[in-house]
């Protein structure tokens, strides 16, 4: 074998590796883009007034006001909205982050740039909201 045919075949298996890599890459990323599809963060205030659910993109798709909410101040309610929206955000947020590791790995550059996107979407929580989890 002459030293050009070595040359050739380590340029070959490299490409070949390259090529395995990034459709193993494009799989997982059509994974991931399949179940974050499927994602929603749903949570609850306390007095279980106020519920609300997120789209995968973050987006309300529910709100559930219970009877009991006509009693209370509009500002009261409106700020309790928006508390149960940003628990249920932080919920999906950490859904995300769970999907991203399991499929892409959450150290890879790939999961790190799609867990950061999620992670800014999610406004300061104040905790005080119940996350729908036992």
């Amino acid at each position: 074998m002459f030293p050009e045919d070595a040359e050739l075949a380590a340029a070959d298996r490299w490409v070949d590796d390259w090529q395995e890599r990034i459709e193993r890459q494009a799989t997982q990323a059509r994974d991931l883009a399949e179940r974050v599809r499927g994602l929603t963060g749903t949570a609850r205030s306390r007095d279980g007034l106020v519920e609300v659910t997120v789209s995968s993109s973050g987006a309300l798709t529910e709100l559930r006001l219970a009877e009991g909410i006509r009693r209370r101040p509009a500002a009261d309610t409106a700020q309790q909205i928006m508390e149960v929206l940003g628990v249920a955000t932080a919920q999906l947020a950490e859904r995300v982050t769970q999907a991203t590791a399991e499929t892409l790995g959450a150290d890879s550059p790939a999961g790190r740039a799609v867990i950061e996107s999620y992670a800014r979407r999610v406004p300061p929580s104040t905790e005080r909201a119940d996350d729908g989890r036992p």
